[in-house]
């Protein structure tokens, strides 16, 4: 048997489920599901297996898609074998399984209890206490208002499932600033409120958190601090990395992720980077943090971005012209909050002037934007991102020094130099300390060869890559 990765234009659908026909015999696909369902745990099951779909059966062998790359990688890692084997047990022969994403952008199904906003019947989620803005949750931010796609499906579809059934202990959702972490926060929030209103849910961002252990130290009250923070079902803390390095909130965090697990109730986090990368945090919060499931919110594609923007105008009962939002959805690449931000600002300058929503007036009204989003990205952005996202000095970048810790990132930069300016190799070696163009050509090959491999690199690239946009110089 053989797997391969197939790319979206190397297959022609001629099935979307049940049993397809080819060269080689007949394939009754839900058999092969009950097949795999007998073979796996069904929570393994229902999360990684039945979200595959039968698309192609022909002379080259079978192709299978499912919604996301993350569903695809862990399915190649860990089930490739048994996929394999009970697609060949139907057809009777060997065969080559074929997996691809197939690309989807939608808004989320709303859950029955919910719609595009929150219904007036439908009562506000049981917070914990009234103290905390942050226990509020913003009618505005629904599973039914978040747009998906291929950079953050399985994170909505994880979100889903915990707010319906719970299952992963702790979700821990990471990535950069202004991608929907918070947005999928509120929205399970508001689910579990609908589906079980009895529950008690604490919503609080770190330095809130942070905050009140701090005053319960001071006015030695920290017995009713842990009786609040311990005492709900489910407890939700947001940017969790700006805590990483407090010791005494590290060791009082510590105890009460424990108090929670330990009972059986609910634990999700968010943060900029995945528990293994966030500096100085404890190692036993570390491997707390990493024990349930990790899912990673990437920065959306211009498509995605353009069905982002489609959707709020949709909210706003606005129908504004295609180039407006295309020439939006192109340039700010940045993330989703600015890009919302942008058009909120647009359709009020709108309104106070009076004046109707044309590709000129976007680009007249916001033209402090396009400026910043259209600039020539320099090699002095790119060491200076890449040394800011690393943790280590620019002038790194320009020392001889090859430890793995300085050598790596200095790779990933030389590799987008290549990729986002108009430097040649000898250019580009010369921006850092001189280095012979034999060095640049070979730390731009082993990137890009280790990114086939590394799944953990090509995500921080691909976060650097859309930190620094721009066009190339």
């Amino acid at each position: 048997m053989t797997w391969n990765a197939a790319t979206p234009s190397s297959v022609t659908a001629v099935a979307a489920g049940g049993a397809a026909a080819g060269s080689g015999g007949r394939l009754d696909w839900a058999q092969v599901q009950q097949s795999l369902r007998k073979q796996v745990a069904e929570e393994d099951y229902e999360t990684w297996l039945a979200p595959l779909t039968l698309d192609v059966v022909d002379a080259r062998g079978v192709t299978l898609t499912v919604p996301t790359s993350f569903i695809q990688s862990w399915v190649e890692q860990h089930y490739r074998e048994i996929v394999a084997t009970s697609v060949e047990g139907q057809l009777g022969r060997p065969v080559a399984v074929n997996i691809r994403v197939a690309p989807v952008f939608h808004s989320m199904q709303a859950p029955k209890a919910a719609a595009e906003k929150v219904p007036a019947d439908v009562p506000a989620p049981q917070v914990a206490d009234d103290e905390a803005a942050g226990s509020r949750f913003d009618p505005r931010y629904t599973f039914a208002t978040f747009v998906t796609g291929n950079s953050n499906e399985f994170a909505a579809m994880a979100a889903q499932r915990v707010a319906q059934e719970g299952g992963f202990n702790p979700l821990f959702m990471y990535g950069g600033v202004g991608l929907g972490k918070t947005h999928l926060m509120h929205a399970i929030g508001w689910d579990i409120g609908a589906r079980r209103p009895a529950e008690k849910i604490l919503y609080l961002s770190s330095e809130q958190f942070a905050n009140r252990y701090v005053r319960a130290m001071r006015e030695r009250d920290l017995l009713k601090f842990r009786e609040r923070v311990r005492n709900v079902d489910v407890l939700m803390v947001d940017d969790i990395q700006f805590v990483c390095g407090k010791d005494g909130f590290q060791e009082e965090f510590f105890h009460t992720f424990n108090a929670l697990v330990g009972a059986g109730k609910q634990v999700i986090l968010t943060a900029d980077k995945s528990p293994h990368d966030l500096a100085n945090l404890d190692d036993r919060l570390r491997s707390r943090f990493a024990s349930g499931l990790t899912v990673r919110v990437e920065p959306p594609g211009v498509e995605m971005r353009l069905a982002i923007l489609q959707s709020k105008a949709a909210q706003l009962g606005l129908e504004l012209p295609t180039e407006v939002l295309e020439s939006l959805a192109v340039t700010i690449a940045s993330n989703v909050r600015e890009l919302e931000g942008a058009l909120n600002r647009l359709v009020a300058q709108s309104r106070l002037m009076g004046a109707a929503i044309t590709l000129e007036f976007a680009r007249e009204q916001l033209s402090d934007l396009y400026r910043l989003h259209t600039r020539v990205t320099t090699v002095d952005d790119i060491q200076k991102a890449v040394a800011d996202y690393f943790k280590i000095r620019v002038a790194d970048m320009h020392s001889p020094r090859r430890s793995r810790h300085v050598a790596r990132p200095r790779q990933v930069a030389m590799y987008l130099c290549k990729q986002l300016t108009n430097k040649s190799f000898p250019d580009i070696g010369r921006a850092f300390g001189g280095k012979d163009h034999t060095t640049v050509m070979h730390g731009v090959k082993a990137i890009q060869s280790l990114m086939e491999s590394d799944g953990e690199l090509a995500e921080h690239v691909g976060v650097l890559e859309g930190m620094l946009g721009g066009r190339r110089g």
